[in-house]
């Protein structure tokens, strides 16, 4: 490849791995025999539910964070997030002792704003537009001088998801295929481009909801050779409801070598079966690989033809039970009511 072809590289990538090994977690690759039996092939789940904050975003935030100068970084980071990069820049710029200024649409869990804050970051609420995001972040960064981390389509963010592929790599030498869940295609542009590096003949695959609407923006510019206008995928995978950016796309027109798309069930059926054969919490967008895997899809696919060695990564597992009353099913119910004397039998026994 041409140096400076992408918004990042090999070298970059590798340079990031030394500079963020301190922070980050080198997490596992686990294997499941039934879910191998189920999937006629052998399956290597790269666990980024065990990454800080419970997601492979912490990576590129932590690269954007520790590639600043002193004097920018004093200045702080700024960006516009309602899920796992916020969470993961208000750490890293934590790990460094500089302020993270996070915008947030006002209709933001509670829950994702509680763990923003508790990493020490600043929340700043805006209408729920993106719009008024990027409104907000342009008015912070001109009032404070904070260095703006978008969450995939930037160059050192992309540095940081590669490290996945020299990790997954190292342990675990001779893959067929990566596959990768999608949206913006931060992480799949740093995968494919170093595990492309490290291991040419390696595929790499992207894992992709189509959404209740249809709207799988990666597969139909991958068929189109350009990046067409999509609406928002509306599906429960969402952490991968980003669309293509122009630094993003480059990777993956060139690198990718296949798209498989999932519907809802299939994401909820994978989620199902990491949970009770793997024991291993996992969001709707961290299943969306393994349900590629498994789906009609993966079959029809032409990059994944004769790959028997399968590396997928389950990239988040911040799962959020409470809205659905999960926790109070484990909940005793009110005790049965006594039956009235009338309703017994003639000696006092119930009938």
């Amino acid at each position: 490849m041409e140096d400076g072809k992408y918004a990042t590289s090999f070298e970059d990538i590798q340079a990031a791995a030394a500079r963020i090994e301190p922070y980050v977690n080198r997490t596992p690759v686990m294997t499941c025999s039934t879910i191998d039996k189920l999937a006629g092939r052998q399956l290597f789940f790269k666990c980024e539910t065990f990454q800080k904050t419970g997601a492979f975003k912490f990576r590129g935030a932590c690269n954007s964070v520790f590639v600043l100068g002193d004097e920018e970084a004093k200045r702080g980071v700024v960006t516009h997030s309602s899920g796992n990069h916020a969470a993961a820049l208000a750490l890293a710029a934590q790990l460094r002792g500089i302020p993270a200024h996070i915008v947030v649409p006002r209709t933001t869990p509670q829950c994702k704003v509680e763990a923003v804050v508790g990493y020490g970051g600043e929340v700043h609420f805006c209408e729920p537009t993106m719009e008024a995001r990027e409104a907000a972040c342009a008015e912070l960064q001109a009032r404070t001088g904070a260095v703006l981390v978008p969450p995939y389509n930037y160059g050192p963010v992309m540095a940081g998801q590669g490290t996945i592929a020299i990790e997954f790599l190292q342990q675990v030498h001779d893959l067929d295929v990566l596959v990768v869940p999608v949206s913006g295609g931060g992480m799949i542009s740093g995968i494919a481009l170093a595990a492309k590096a490290i291991k040419p003949g390696i595929k790499v695959v992207a894992a992709e909801p189509g959404g209740l609407n249809r709207s799988p923006d990666v597969a139909l510019a991958k068929m189109a050779g350009w990046l067409l206008p999509c609406a928002r995928t509306e599906t429960i995978a969402d952490g991968l409801q980003g669309r293509l950016g122009d630094l993003t796309w480059p990777v993956v027109r060139d690198l990718v070598d296949g798209v498989v798309v999932v519907e809802e069930q299939q994401i909820v059926g994978a989620m199902r079966l990491i949970m009770e054969r793997m024991k291993l919490v996992v969001e709707p967008s961290g299943a969306v690989g393994l349900a590629a895997v498994l789906s009609p899809g993966w079959a029809a696919c032409a990059a994944t033809a004769d790959c028997g060695r399968v590396g997928v990564v389950l990239c988040g597992g911040n799962l959020d039970l409470a809205p659905r009353g999960f926790w109070e099913g484990w909940l005793p119910g009110p005790p049965a009511p006594r039956p009235e004397e009338g309703e017994r039998g003639e000696r006092g026994q119930a009938d």
